[in-house]
C-alpha cells in the first residue's frame, strides 16, 4: 500500500494536493472529494443514482490522519468519510475534472465508474 509523503490543503484554490512516492503529485478539487466521499451515507446516495450535493463553494475545513487514510471534514459539516490511502490512490488515475461555474456536477459514479465498483 502506497502512503503519501505529504498532503497539502490549498484553501484559496479549494484543492487538496497529495504527494505520492516517486514524485507524483495529485490535486483534487474539494467538491470532487465531497462527491466521492466513501462513507456509507454518500455511497447509498450514489447507488440510488442520485448525486451527492457538493457545490463549487464546498471546502475542506479539517484533515485528521487515521493511519490507513485520512478523514476529511467539509464546510457543509460532513465529516463521516475516511479516505483510505488505496482509495485516494485510485482517484489519482482520474482525468482532470473542471469545476463548472454553475457549481453543478455530474454523478460521481458516472464520472468514476471504477470507484463505484470498488466500493
Amino acid at each position: 500500500m502506497n502512503v503519501p509523503e505529504r498532503i497539502e490543503l490549498d484553501a484559496a484554490a479549494r484543492l487538496l494536493s497529495v504527494h505520492w512516492p516517486g514524485g507524483v503529485r495529485q490535486s483534487l478539487p474539494h467538491a470532487v472529494l465531497r462527491m466521492c466521499c466513501p462513507c456509507s451515507t454518500c455511497r447509498r446516495i450514489r447507488l440510488r443514482g442520485d448525486t451527492v450535493d457538493a457545490g463549487a463553494d464546498i471546502s475542506i475545513v479539517g484533515i485528521a490522519p487515521m493511519g490507513y487514510g485520512v478523514q476529511l471534514i467539509f464546510s457543509d459539516g460532513h465529516d463521516r468519510g475516511i479516505f483510505p490511502w488505496p482509495y485516494l490512490e485510485q482517484l489519482r488515475s482520474l482525468p482532470v475534472i473542471p469545476i463548472p461555474a454553475s457549481g453543478e456536477f455530474a454523478s460521481a459514479d458516472s464520472l468514476f465508474p471504477s470507484i463505484a465498483e470498488a466500493h
